[in-house]
């Protein structure tokens, strides 16, 4: 856990670098030593299922619907100079939605690049700026499925080796609002506990060896998709090829095992406390009513 606050110190010397120094100079760097501390590839599979729920519906014309999410990425980090990477992969993720045929969505999915800037300290990174370029569809990727959803964040100390601020923003064309605010605090209570209060995913986090840890968290999820034909029995819902924003606001708790180098394996539940498709532009959605949730994870880095 020494390192968790190692990096926290390492980002507020580099922002106080750079800030005297200017921006960075980009030179290629030899490969990496096995002292690098860094993991390069970054594969990532997760697989959530929310089981069926009404939704607050109009005189019971939407009915109740449940939800499977797969997400699958893969990314690998360029090193820059020093701590500086410059990260790239791709990702597929796919919501498919069953319960009453209500002329929402069955599937909502996207493709997208995952390209950022970030400075990495102990495979964590403390700044970083990442651009998500895809398309976001509900069947058919089109010109006017594509987005470029993006966030940037920088954590600072405001309490040496104990209590860390993290800043961030969110951007989208299509979603709602276009800009929208992140971050929080981070507060090391001891070696092995501290609050990551830091927004959309706030945890309380417990770590009783090197191998394992557990969370009580929160995970507001927000993506904007282009759908096909919306025809619902509501009048206000039945639209052509509208952006829907989906989100899942989700509370639980987690456990996590990384004695099976390189993977570190997740499991986890909780409530899905609601779920929603919002049509923006159109002023009209449709909210569920909150539901159980369970989770499986895998991560691998090399």
């Amino acid at each position: 856990m020494k390192n968790i606050r190692l990096f926290f110190i390492s980002v507020f010397l580099a922002a106080a670098v750079s800030a005297i120094a200017g921006p960075p100079t980009y030179e290629a760097q030899p490969s990496p030593t096995p002292a690098d501390e860094n993991h390069r590839e970054l594969f990532d599979y997760e697989l959530d299922y929310t089981g069926g729920s009404s939704f607050y519906d109009d005189h019971g014309k939407f009915g109740h619907g449940d939800s499977l999410y797969n997400d699958f990425s893969y990314a690998h980090r360029f090193l820059i100079k020093g701590n500086w990477y410059f990260r790239a992969g791709v990702e597929y993720e796919r919501f498919d939605f069953g319960g009453t045929d209500n002329g929402l969505p069955d599937h909502l999915q996207t493709v997208h690049a995952l390209l950022a800037l970030e400075y990495v300290v102990h495979d964590h990174a403390g700044m970083s700026l990442e651009i998500d370029p895809g398309a976001y569809f509900q069947n058919s990727i089109t010109s006017d499925a594509f987005d470029i959803p993006t966030k940037a964040f920088v954590t600072f100390p405001l309490k040496k080796d104990k209590i860390f601020a993290v800043i961030g923003v969110g951007f989208a064309l299509n979603q709602n609002p276009i800009v929208s605010p992140g971050g929080g605090l981070i507060w090391l209570f001891t070696d092995k506990f501290r609050l990551e209060g830091v927004f959309p995913k706030p945890a309380l986090v417990y770590n009783p060896s090197d191998n394992w840890e557990f969370r009580i968290l929160g995970n507001l999820f927000y993506e904007s998709y282009r759908t096909d034909d919306v025809i619902t029995p509501e009048r206000k819902l039945q639209v052509h090829n509208a952006w829907v924003q989906y989100s899942e606001d989700r509370a639980g708790l987690q456990a996590s095992y990384s004695g099976l180098k390189p993977f570190e394996i997740t499991l986890g539940g909780g409530v899905t406390v609601r779920r929603d498709f919002d049509f923006f532009r159109a002023e009209a959605s449709a909210k569920t009513k909150p539901a159980p949730f369970v989770k499986f994870e895998i991560v691998a880095k090399f």
